[in-house]
């Protein structure tokens, strides 16, 4: 999805990069969504949300099984909303604390919380016996409601 400068969706994904909580919607093996409250880092230059996720979690499962996921985000005044749809792209699952996918990690979480970790080296060994690993969605979709100030 390309937006140009008169494109109306501006503002749902100018929402979006205003935040870093949202819902992760992925869809359960009987067609129901599977809800879960995640944080994401947010790339505006590729319209992109990563989330770090846990491999045997129900949300992993599912996106691994059906990539169409959606993230639902709302704004504090809970009226204004974007949701971004499209389909997952999960990393590898961290291995060693030194990998790629713990690397990305670490910059998921940077970027998501706004901080540095106490402890660098302790974050990285926990992705690894955690079975973490990045979700990445690229916008294809978004659509919602944006209050303007």
């Amino acid at each position: 999805m390309s937006l140009d400068a008169n494109d109306d969706r501006r503002p749902l994904l100018d929402l979006v990069a205003a935040h870093n909580r949202a819902v992760l919607a992925t869809i359960k093996r009987d067609g129901r969504p599977q809800l879960s409250n995640v944080i994401y880092a947010w790339d505006p230059g590729t319209q992109t949300a990563r989330v770090s996720v846990t491999a045997d979690r129900a949300k992993t499962r599912n996106a691994a099984r059906d990539p169409r996921v959606s993230l639902h985000v709302s704004a504090t005044d809970f009226w204004s909303y974007a949701v971004v749809e499209g389909d997952a792209e999960l990393s590898a699952v961290a291995a060693d604390p030194h990998d790629a996918a713990a690397d990305e990690l670490v910059d998921v979480f940077r970027l998501a919380s706004g901080k540095e970790h106490d402890d660098w080296e302790e974050f990285r060994r926990a992705m690894v016996s955690e079975h973490r690993q990045v979700l990445r969605v690229r916008a294809t979709n978004v659509y919602g409601m944006a209050q303007l100030p």
